[in-house]
């Protein structure tokens, strides 16, 4: 398969530089990981950011389509790729310059909520954000138990204006999470095991 050809390149580029395989990915690995969490529709246009051999986040693939895909972070332990309506990019790039400013959680979550509010930063009316979790496989590179959550953001969204609950439901189904809120978003986590 494609996919295990571009990590055990990778797995033999790092051990020639004497690297673990908590380096950075190459760009191709990155990339076709990252767009698992677009939307099968959206796949073949969608831009894909990733990061360079230095860590820093970059555009790996130009994309002219609705959704933008974002690589796994390599800093961090467990892999995750995120995909997402272009329009919802300048909320997130928001929080990525914040949470590179040493910002927390509550931090962001409150400037960012103060500048929505106040028209400094766009959000859009609706969107989409889609979620990929999964294990790489050391030896293949193949990803191991695939799953996928979708977040729909509907800023300022409440229970009573969606007739959704606002604590978390089961798997399956649908709730309201951060309601009120620039955030606000309905969360549907599949059950796991099942095809998605």
């Amino acid at each position: 398969m494609k996919l295990k050809s571009i990590f055990l390149g990778l797995l033999a580029g790092l051990a020639c530089q004497g690297l673990t395989a908590q380096e950075i990915p190459p760009a191709q690995w990155q990339i076709e990981t990252a767009l698992m969490a677009v939307p099968q529709d959206y796949r073949e246009q969608a831009r894909v950011l990733g990061y360079d051999q230095d860590g820093n986040l970059v555009t790996l693939r130009e994309g002219d389509g609705d959704y933008i895909a974002l690589a796994d972070d390599p800093a961090r332990d467990n892999f995750s790729t995120a995909a997402y309506h272009k329009d919802l990019e300048p909320f997130m790039a928001r929080g990525r310059e914040l949470r590179a400013g040493g910002m927390s959680f509550d931090q962001i979550f409150q400037t960012r909520e103060e500048e929505v509010r106040s028209g400094l930063l766009k959000m859009p009316d609706k969107a989409m954000l889609c979620v990929f979790t999964g294990k790489v496989d050391p030896d293949s590179g193949e990803i191991l138990e695939p799953f996928t959550r979708y977040v729909f953001y509907i800023p300022f969204a409440t229970g009573a204006s969606t007739g959704l609950p606002t604590t978390p439901a089961p798997p399956g189904h649908a709730w309201l999470m951060d309601p009120g809120t620039h955030r606000a978003h309905i969360m549907i986590t599949p059950p796991k095991g099942n095809p998605q």
